[in-house]
């Protein structure tokens, strides 16, 4: 399979520098290059094209890339960056006037002290790296020296047979996220769980391992339920299919992840729909399905913006609910719609999440908050009024006579 370390639309000569400095120090290509190379050469998958390329290395990432720079081209290195402890380090390249992405991380074995915590690292061989991956079908390596194909938890059947196997037992007590990512693949090449796997995700649901639970202060989630879920689902609500997506999470009951009751909702789809309709973030309209959102947009640490468009979402929902009878013209509407602490984003939110009165809603988003006074300021001041309150309520009464004639 020598043919197979040459990945198409990346430049020579790449990839022959890269086989020359596996012969020092051994290289593997890893991850989604590998799967969908096999998906595209043996199974007749259209090629998709990779943003980058993973490589493990066994020893120092650092020792590999001084080898590699050496042996590339004068100025095809363009940046190195380098991260974390185990200095896994990206790589810019430009190659016969294209730019190649190259993400070498040495090879790690890790152990989890407690489900949904980060695990403990440390150096590892080619085998532990690939051991600790998601699923079988990202669990194979090219061995960049000798061309060969390295299989050692039967991803080639698993492509064969279009399915999402979890490498060990207990992959998701470990690590919940790996769900979220099975949803990405399943919706990006229309593979399915296996039977084993489905097994064991409601079983780990239903016993829910972690030592963090629903109604628990959320800032002590465990970050697979914090910050790393966060991630990957905004990987999936921005990269991926997320139609296709959610519905697998649902259908696995993953959802159960986020909260009980999103996992349970049947308006998600409509919710979404219509938040990428008016340009808010989907992960807001996807919270805004759980009991508790802004406990969930704490937990998953939502950027601030998306925790205060969930705050004041909820907060418009409570004034309306209070007002009892809503207002009957377009006037009264402006003013509560328009009050401190409201945005124009907050009502599209309110649209999108439904269950409120759409219309007046709907019509104060795309027309009236943009109605004026027929005269202005400076129009009022000319003809003798001063500047000062008494000026901004006589716009605003000037505002609320034009909108009397607006239908409601």
């Amino acid at each position: 399979m020598s043919s197979a370390v040459d990945v198409p639309g990346v430049p020579e000569p790449l990839p022959q520098v890269l086989r020359t400095v596996a012969t020092q120090q051994r290289l593997a290509l890893v991850g989604g290059a590998v799967r969908d190379l096999l998906l595209h050469r043996v199974h007749n998958n259209p090629w998709r094209g990779v943003p980058d390329l993973d490589l493990v290395v066994e020893g120092r990432a650092s020792d590999l890339v001084r080898r590699l720079e050496r042996a590339l081209p004068p100025g095809a290195l363009v940046g190195a960056q380098e991260h974390g402890a185990f200095g896994t380090v990206e790589l810019e390249l430009a190659i016969d006037g294209q730019a190649v992405l190259l993400d070498v991380a040495s090879a790690r074995a890790e152990t989890y002290p407690m489900p949904g915590e980060n695990p403990i690292v440390q150096l590892g061989a080619l085998a532990d790296d690939l051991a600790r991956r998601d699923f079988s079908i990202n669990a194979m390596a090219l061995d960049l020296a000798s061309g060969s194909l390295l299989d050692p938890h039967g991803g080639q059947a698993d492509l064969r047979r279009r399915q999402l196997r979890l490498l060990h037992g207990a992959s998701l007590r470990d690590d919940p996220t790996r769900l979220v990512r099975g949803a990405r693949y399943a919706a990006r090449l229309g593979f399915q769980l296996e039977a084993a796997s489905l097994q064991q995700t409601g079983e780990t649901l239903a016993s829910w391992p972690w030592g963090w639970r629903p109604g628990d202060p959320p800032g002590q989630a465990p970050p697979a339920l914090g910050t790393r879920l966060r991630m990957e689902l905004e990987l999936l609500l921005e990269r991926e299919p997320w139609r296709p997506a959610l519905a697998a999470l649902q259908r696995w009951g993953a959802l159960a992840l986020l909260d009980r009751q999103l996992q349970l909702d049947r308006r998600w789809r409509q919710r979404l729909w219509w938040a990428q309709r008016f340009g808010l973030p989907l992960m807001v309209a996807l919270v805004a399905g759980a009991a508790d959102p802004l406990a969930l947009a704490e937990r998953l640490q939502l950027p601030h913006r998306q925790h205060r468009l969930l705050a004041q979402w909820l907060e418009l929902r409570r004034r309306l609910t209070e007002a009892g009878s809503l207002p009957a013209d377009a006037a009264l509407w402006c003013a509560l719609l328009e009050a401190p602490g409201l945005s124009p984003e907050a009502v599209a939110l309110a649209l999108a999440a439904g269950g409120l009165r759409r219309r007046p809603l709907l019509r104060w988003l795309l027309h009236w908050r943009h109605v004026r006074a027929p005269l202005s300021a400076r129009q009022l001041i000319a003809a003798g009024w001063r500047p000062g309150p008494a000026l901004g309520a006589e716009l605003r009464r000037l505002r609320s006579q034009r909108l009397a004639g607006e239908r409601c």
